[in-house]
């Protein structure tokens, strides 16, 4: 520090010592760069002005996209679901595209395991047995089309109520989908369903088109309770629809038929058809015999008709027959049965008429006396 002088008598002008400048030269001598903000931010011209201050959060905000480094959102490949109404319909609709279903030629023996009554439309099939059944299209869906297997009881009373397996068969299963009755063989694209709002149950497989050489498709379905189990169908009678459908859930065509899942499909479905023919039957012969009003018999017409029967017996009996025999041994035993015939006829004819003449009744009107017993006389 330098000693001897007054600080209040130094300038800024004053030259310091070591030839260091003054503070205001200094300050004269810093240049300020301008920074070209239109290179880092696109501000309008109009809006720009050299002079005026620049609020540089307002400009970097401005067209800054708040959605931009959000990830979209993942869209979902599961097939949509359609909203199914309570009561499902059962009619059959082929639709534009002509759906219509095909199942193999069984038979009614005890050996098969799935067979299809074509006067009941009813398939019968046994418990967890495959059953294929082919698909007709008159010209190809569109692309992504499903087919979906919907199971609902047929009577009225029942309609409203979800068709599942029993709980024995249930707890038996481990798979994922224990709880659906139908399911979808050979296929690892099968998907399984049930309505958020009516709890019903549905599989579906995308459609395949025809291989090459044939018409039909082809899918597996398998039923894996029987009708008879107690907490489940419980002996009720279901139907299963099938419903060609839009990977968007439109339905372009729709298939019904009745399912019994029973230990014996042949015999059930012979009995069955049996007892239907039957009741046909007896519901047309009942409607005649209403038709025709009840006369009483008339006991002269009944004696008439006794004695021409007896009549026309004893002409065919008296008929004469030729036999042409081979081999002489067969002739001499047939011969020997005819005559003993013949004598057995002689026997028959001499009793009748012994018993005629004993049990006679005389014209005096007297009562004939029996072996042992006495007239009043004596």
């Amino acid at each position: 520090m330098m000693e001897g002088h007054d600080l209040n008598s130094l300038t800024l002008s004053q030259d310091l010592p070591l030839s260091q400048d003054s503070f205001r030269q200094l300050w004269d001598n810093v240049v300020t760069s301008t920074i070209n903000i239109s290179s880092v931010v696109d501000v309008p011209q109009e809006t720009w002005r050299a002079n005026e201050p620049i609020d540089m959060l307002q400009a970097l905000t401005e067209e800054f996209d708040e959605n931009l480094f959000e990830l979209a959102p993942e869209t979902s490949r599961d097939v949509v679901t359609p909203p199914s109404s309570t009561v499902p319909v059962t009619t059959d609709y082929p639709g534009e595209y002509g759906f219509q279903l095909r199942f193999q030629k069984s038979g009614t023996a005890k050996s098969v395991t799935s067979t299809y009554s074509e006067l009941l439309n009813k398939l019968y099939c046994q418990l967890a047995k495959t059953s294929p059944i082919e698909v007709l299209m008159d010209k190809e869906p569109p692309q992504g089309a499903v087919i979906r297997a919907t199971a609902v009881y047929k009577k009225t009373e029942h309609v409203a109520e979800v068709v599942r397996r029993c709980p024995h068969h249930q707890n038996e299963d481990s798979a994922e989908h224990k709880s659906h009755l139908i399911r979808v063989e050979g296929s690892q694209r099968a998907q399984y369903y049930e309505d958020p709002n009516t709890n019903r149950q549905s599989v579906t497989v995308p459609y395949e088109p025809p291989q090459l050489g044939s018409v039909i498709t082809t899918i597996l379905l398998s039923y894996m309770c029987n009708s008879s189990c107690m907490g489940g169908m419980n002996r009720r009678p279901i139907l299963t629809i099938l419903t060609l459908e839009t990977s968007e859930g439109t339905v372009l065509g729709r298939r019904c038929f009745e399912v019994r899942v029973c230990a014996c499909p042949g015999r059930d479905r012979k009995t069955e058809e049996e007892n239907s023919t039957k009741a046909q039957n007896g519901t047309k012969q009942t409607k005649k015999r209403k038709s025709v009003p009840a006369l009483a018999p008339n006991p002269d017409m009944t004696s008439v008709k006794k004695s021409k029967s007896t009549s026309s017996a004893e002409e065919e009996d008296k008929e004469t027959f030729v036999l042409h025999i081979r081999g002489r041994e067969r002739y001499e035993m047939l011969k020997k049965i005819n005559d003993g015939l013949e004598l057995l006829d002689k026997e028959k004819s001499k009793t009748k008429v012994s018993v005629k003449q004993e049990f006679a009744v005389p014209s005096s009107g007297k009562r004939l006396l029996q072996r042992g017993e006495r007239s009043d006389s004596e």
